[in-house]
Protein backbone atom coordinates (compact mmCIF):
# COMPACT_ATOMS: atom_id res chain seq x y z
CA UNK A 1 0.00 0.00 0.00
CA UNK A 2 1.61 3.24 -0.96
CA UNK A 3 2.46 6.23 1.44
CA UNK A 4 1.39 9.74 0.36
CA UNK A 5 4.28 12.19 1.55
CA UNK A 6 3.35 16.50 2.27
CA UNK A 7 6.92 17.17 0.29
CA UNK A 8 6.15 18.76 -2.60
CA UNK A 9 7.21 17.79 -6.33
CA UNK A 10 10.79 20.00 -7.19
CA UNK A 11 9.76 20.99 -10.83
CA UNK A 12 5.90 21.14 -10.21
CA UNK A 13 5.14 21.81 -6.62
CA UNK A 14 2.67 18.60 -7.16
CA UNK A 15 1.98 15.73 -4.64
CA UNK A 16 3.97 12.87 -4.18
CA UNK A 17 3.34 9.43 -3.82
CA UNK A 18 5.76 7.49 -2.49
CA UNK A 19 5.21 3.37 -2.41
CA UNK A 20 7.74 0.54 -1.65
CA UNK A 21 10.43 1.38 -4.24
CA UNK A 22 10.38 5.14 -5.47
CA UNK A 23 8.66 8.27 -4.84
CA UNK A 24 6.68 9.86 -7.91
CA UNK A 25 4.83 12.83 -8.54
CA UNK A 26 1.23 12.77 -8.71
CA UNK A 27 1.10 15.65 -11.30
CA UNK A 28 4.00 15.71 -13.59
CA UNK A 29 4.86 12.21 -13.08
CA UNK A 30 8.77 13.04 -12.33
CA UNK A 31 10.57 9.74 -10.56
CA UNK A 32 11.81 11.84 -7.54
CA UNK A 33 13.84 8.97 -5.81
CA UNK A 34 14.10 5.58 -6.49
CA UNK A 35 15.77 2.14 -5.30
CA UNK A 36 15.40 2.82 -1.40
CA UNK A 37 16.86 0.31 0.84
CA UNK A 38 15.40 -2.41 2.07
CA UNK A 39 16.19 -3.71 5.47
CA UNK A 40 14.46 -6.89 5.39
CA UNK A 41 15.44 -9.81 3.72
CA UNK A 42 15.55 -10.55 0.42
CA UNK A 43 13.58 -13.71 0.73
CA UNK A 44 10.21 -15.36 2.79
CA UNK A 45 10.44 -18.07 4.79
CA UNK A 46 6.98 -20.56 4.20
CA UNK A 47 6.57 -23.35 6.93
CA UNK A 48 5.85 -26.01 4.23
CA UNK A 49 8.86 -25.31 2.08
CA UNK A 50 12.69 -25.12 2.88
CA UNK A 51 14.10 -22.76 5.10
CA UNK A 52 16.49 -20.42 3.26
CA UNK A 53 17.44 -18.58 6.29
CA UNK A 54 21.01 -17.77 7.11
CA UNK A 55 21.62 -17.47 10.46
CA UNK A 56 22.38 -20.82 11.46
CA UNK A 57 20.61 -22.81 14.69
CA UNK A 58 19.84 -20.46 17.58
CA UNK A 59 21.89 -20.78 20.56
CA UNK A 60 20.67 -23.23 23.23
CA UNK A 61 22.23 -23.70 26.63
CA UNK A 62 21.29 -27.60 25.88
CA UNK A 63 24.83 -28.13 24.47
CA UNK A 64 28.07 -27.58 26.00
CA UNK A 65 29.44 -25.22 23.17
CA UNK A 66 26.07 -23.71 23.19
CA UNK A 67 25.88 -24.60 19.01
CA UNK A 68 28.66 -22.16 18.34
CA UNK A 69 30.77 -25.06 17.55
CA UNK A 70 31.52 -25.71 13.38
CA UNK A 71 31.84 -28.86 11.65
CA UNK A 72 33.36 -29.88 8.21
CA UNK A 73 30.99 -31.00 5.68
CA UNK A 74 30.91 -33.88 3.83
CA UNK A 75 31.70 -33.53 -0.15
CA UNK A 76 31.21 -35.94 -2.89
CA UNK A 77 33.05 -33.78 -5.13
CA UNK A 78 36.55 -33.94 -2.96
CA UNK A 79 38.28 -37.22 -4.31
CA UNK A 80 41.85 -38.93 -3.30
CA UNK A 81 44.22 -37.12 -1.66
CA UNK A 82 42.32 -34.26 -0.63
CA UNK A 83 39.32 -36.33 0.80
CA UNK A 84 41.89 -38.50 2.84
CA UNK A 85 43.00 -34.72 4.61
CA UNK A 86 39.36 -33.48 4.76
CA UNK A 87 38.78 -36.91 6.72
CA UNK A 88 41.79 -36.81 9.05
CA UNK A 89 40.96 -33.08 10.05
CA UNK A 90 37.20 -33.79 10.51
CA UNK A 91 38.82 -36.10 13.38
CA UNK A 92 40.67 -34.29 14.54
CA UNK A 93 38.41 -31.35 14.67
CA UNK A 94 35.76 -33.77 16.37
CA UNK A 95 38.66 -34.35 19.23
CA UNK A 96 39.04 -30.30 19.77
CA UNK A 97 36.08 -29.88 20.29
CA UNK A 98 35.83 -31.54 23.39
CA UNK A 99 38.85 -30.70 25.55
CA UNK A 100 38.16 -30.96 29.20
CA UNK A 101 36.35 -33.57 31.32
CA UNK A 102 34.07 -31.07 32.62
CA UNK A 103 33.08 -30.50 28.71
CA UNK A 104 32.45 -34.22 28.71
CA UNK A 105 30.37 -34.64 31.29
CA UNK A 106 28.50 -31.76 29.98
CA UNK A 107 28.30 -33.45 26.34
CA UNK A 108 26.97 -36.52 27.89
CA UNK A 109 24.41 -35.31 30.79
CA UNK A 110 23.06 -33.00 28.03
CA UNK A 111 22.51 -35.25 25.86
CA UNK A 112 20.46 -37.66 28.69
CA UNK A 113 18.39 -34.40 29.54
CA UNK A 114 17.39 -33.74 25.78
CA UNK A 115 16.42 -37.55 25.44
CA UNK A 116 14.33 -37.65 29.03
CA UNK A 117 12.68 -34.09 27.69
CA UNK A 118 11.61 -35.95 24.71
CA UNK A 119 10.24 -38.90 25.75
CA UNK A 120 8.33 -37.08 29.08
CA UNK A 121 6.81 -34.88 26.11
CA UNK A 122 8.24 -31.75 27.61
CA UNK A 123 8.74 -28.24 26.15
CA UNK A 124 11.98 -26.61 24.84
CA UNK A 125 12.43 -24.02 28.13
CA UNK A 126 12.09 -27.01 30.50
CA UNK A 127 15.33 -28.49 28.79
CA UNK A 128 17.00 -25.16 28.32
CA UNK A 129 16.74 -25.09 32.47
CA UNK A 130 17.55 -28.39 32.88
CA UNK A 131 20.77 -27.95 31.29
CA UNK A 132 21.49 -24.76 32.96
CA UNK A 133 20.65 -25.88 36.15
CA UNK A 134 23.32 -28.54 35.69
CA UNK A 135 25.89 -25.90 34.65
CA UNK A 136 24.91 -24.52 38.25
CA UNK A 137 25.59 -27.34 39.62
CA UNK A 138 29.03 -27.94 38.10
CA UNK A 139 30.23 -24.43 39.22
CA UNK A 140 29.30 -25.32 42.62
CA UNK A 141 30.94 -28.07 42.54
CA UNK A 142 28.48 -30.48 43.93
CA UNK A 143 28.70 -32.99 41.06
CA UNK A 144 32.05 -34.76 42.03
CA UNK A 145 31.20 -38.00 43.41
CA UNK A 146 27.81 -38.48 42.36
CA UNK A 147 25.89 -40.34 39.58
CA UNK A 148 25.77 -38.00 35.88
CA UNK A 149 22.75 -40.07 35.40
CA UNK A 150 20.83 -39.07 38.49
CA UNK A 151 22.11 -35.32 37.93
CA UNK A 152 20.12 -35.96 34.51
CA UNK A 153 17.20 -36.92 35.68
CA UNK A 154 17.31 -34.42 39.16
CA UNK A 155 17.87 -31.65 36.80
CA UNK A 156 14.81 -32.36 34.39
CA UNK A 157 12.52 -32.92 37.83
CA UNK A 158 13.65 -29.40 39.24
CA UNK A 159 13.08 -27.40 36.14
CA UNK A 160 9.21 -29.30 36.41
CA UNK A 161 9.03 -28.59 39.78
CA UNK A 162 10.53 -24.74 39.21
CA UNK A 163 7.83 -24.46 36.48
CA UNK A 164 4.93 -26.09 37.62
CA UNK A 165 4.82 -28.51 35.03
CA UNK A 166 3.46 -31.30 36.68
CA UNK A 167 5.62 -34.69 36.16
CA UNK A 168 6.00 -36.96 39.25
CA UNK A 169 9.36 -38.52 39.99
CA UNK A 170 7.89 -41.83 38.98
CA UNK A 171 7.42 -40.29 35.80
CA UNK A 172 11.04 -38.92 35.21
CA UNK A 173 12.80 -42.39 36.44
CA UNK A 174 10.93 -44.51 34.22
CA UNK A 175 12.09 -42.73 31.38
CA UNK A 176 15.46 -42.13 32.63
CA UNK A 177 19.20 -43.99 33.09
CA UNK A 178 18.97 -43.49 36.88
CA UNK A 179 16.67 -45.13 39.69
CA UNK A 180 15.17 -42.95 42.13
CA UNK A 181 17.56 -43.29 45.01
CA UNK A 182 20.16 -41.49 42.20
CA UNK A 183 17.55 -38.75 41.65
CA UNK A 184 16.92 -38.29 45.17
CA UNK A 185 20.40 -37.62 46.13
CA UNK A 186 21.03 -35.66 42.78
CA UNK A 187 17.79 -33.59 43.27
CA UNK A 188 18.70 -32.92 47.22
CA UNK A 189 22.18 -31.80 46.39
CA UNK A 190 20.86 -29.47 44.04
CA UNK A 191 18.04 -27.82 46.53
CA UNK A 192 20.02 -27.69 49.16
CA UNK A 193 23.50 -25.96 47.56
CA UNK A 194 21.11 -23.88 44.75
CA UNK A 195 18.65 -23.09 46.92
CA UNK A 196 15.76 -24.02 44.17
CA UNK A 197 12.23 -21.81 44.18
CA UNK A 198 10.35 -24.86 44.96
CA UNK A 199 7.61 -25.13 47.24
CA UNK A 200 4.88 -27.77 47.53
CA UNK A 201 3.65 -29.31 44.88
CA UNK A 202 -0.17 -27.95 44.13
CA UNK A 203 -2.27 -31.01 43.47
CA UNK A 204 -4.32 -29.01 40.76
CA UNK A 205 -0.96 -29.15 38.52
CA UNK A 206 -2.13 -32.50 37.84
CA UNK A 207 -5.79 -32.72 37.02
CA UNK A 208 -5.84 -31.71 33.43
CA UNK A 209 -3.08 -34.40 32.20
CA UNK A 210 -4.57 -37.01 34.45
CA UNK A 211 -8.41 -35.93 33.26
CA UNK A 212 -7.18 -36.52 29.68
CA UNK A 213 -6.06 -39.58 29.71
CA UNK A 214 -9.34 -40.60 32.64
CA UNK A 215 -11.09 -39.54 28.80
CA UNK A 216 -13.27 -37.26 31.61
CA UNK A 217 -15.27 -34.54 30.01
CA UNK A 218 -14.64 -30.89 31.16
CA UNK A 219 -17.44 -30.22 33.67
CA UNK A 220 -15.31 -33.38 35.63
CA UNK A 221 -12.42 -31.64 35.34
CA UNK A 222 -13.21 -28.22 36.06
CA UNK A 223 -15.18 -29.86 39.29
CA UNK A 224 -12.29 -31.15 39.94
CA UNK A 225 -10.00 -28.37 40.05
CA UNK A 226 -12.30 -27.28 43.00
CA UNK A 227 -11.46 -29.59 44.77
CA UNK A 228 -7.98 -29.79 44.41
CA UNK A 229 -8.23 -26.00 45.59
CA UNK A 230 -10.61 -27.01 48.46
CA UNK A 231 -8.31 -29.87 49.38
CA UNK A 232 -5.24 -27.27 49.49
CA UNK A 233 -7.00 -24.50 51.37
CA UNK A 234 -8.95 -27.12 54.26
CA UNK A 235 -5.13 -29.07 54.49
CA UNK A 236 -6.44 -32.44 53.72
CA UNK A 237 -3.59 -32.39 50.90
CA UNK A 238 -1.44 -32.16 53.47
CA UNK A 239 1.38 -34.60 54.15
CA UNK A 240 -0.24 -36.42 51.33
CA UNK A 241 0.99 -37.32 48.03
CA UNK A 242 -0.23 -35.01 45.55
CA UNK A 243 -0.44 -36.81 42.77
CA UNK A 244 -3.03 -39.25 44.13
CA UNK A 245 -5.05 -36.42 45.81
CA UNK A 246 -5.19 -35.08 42.05
CA UNK A 247 -6.52 -38.67 41.50
CA UNK A 248 -9.24 -38.59 44.30
CA UNK A 249 -10.70 -35.36 43.55
CA UNK A 250 -10.94 -36.60 39.48
CA UNK A 251 -13.36 -39.59 40.82
CA UNK A 252 -14.77 -37.47 43.46
CA UNK A 253 -15.92 -35.29 40.84
CA UNK A 254 -16.89 -38.34 38.32
CA UNK A 255 -19.40 -39.37 41.21
CA UNK A 256 -20.71 -35.95 41.36
CA UNK A 257 -21.56 -36.48 37.52
CA UNK A 258 -22.49 -39.04 37.45
CA UNK A 259 -19.02 -40.24 35.56
CA UNK A 260 -17.87 -43.92 34.81
CA UNK A 261 -14.09 -42.69 36.56
CA UNK A 262 -13.39 -45.82 39.18
CA UNK A 263 -11.17 -45.61 41.55
CA UNK A 264 -8.91 -48.14 40.30
CA UNK A 265 -8.22 -46.18 36.84
CA UNK A 266 -7.87 -43.04 38.84
CA UNK A 267 -5.07 -44.86 41.04
CA UNK A 268 -3.45 -46.37 38.00
CA UNK A 269 -3.11 -43.12 35.78
CA UNK A 270 -1.58 -41.87 39.15
CA UNK A 271 0.39 -44.07 40.22
CA UNK A 272 -0.31 -44.52 43.42
CA UNK A 273 -2.80 -47.73 44.83
CA UNK A 274 -6.90 -47.28 45.06
CA UNK A 275 -6.36 -47.51 49.05
CA UNK A 276 -4.24 -44.01 48.83
CA UNK A 277 -7.57 -42.17 46.16
CA UNK A 278 -10.26 -43.75 48.75
CA UNK A 279 -8.98 -42.67 52.08
CA UNK A 280 -8.35 -38.93 49.61
CA UNK A 281 -12.23 -39.54 49.14
CA UNK A 282 -13.82 -40.18 52.69
CA UNK A 283 -11.68 -37.42 53.62
CA UNK A 284 -13.46 -35.21 50.61
CA UNK A 285 -16.69 -36.10 52.14
CA UNK A 286 -16.31 -35.82 55.14
CA UNK A 287 -15.44 -31.77 54.76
Amino acid sequence: MSTVTQTGCPECDGRLNTNASETVCTDCGLVVAADHIDHGPEWRSFPEGPSRERTGAPLTRSRHDRGLSTEIGRSTRVKGRKRRRLARMRVQHNRAQISTKRERNQVYVFTEIRSVTSRLSLPTHIREMASTLFRSAQSEDIVRGRSLEGFAAACVYAACRVKHVSRTVEEVVAEARADRGELRAAYDALNRELGLPTGPIDPAEYVPRYATQLGADAETERRAREYAVECTETGVASGRNPSGVAAACLYTASRDLGGDVTQAAAADVAGVTPVTVRNTYTDLRSE
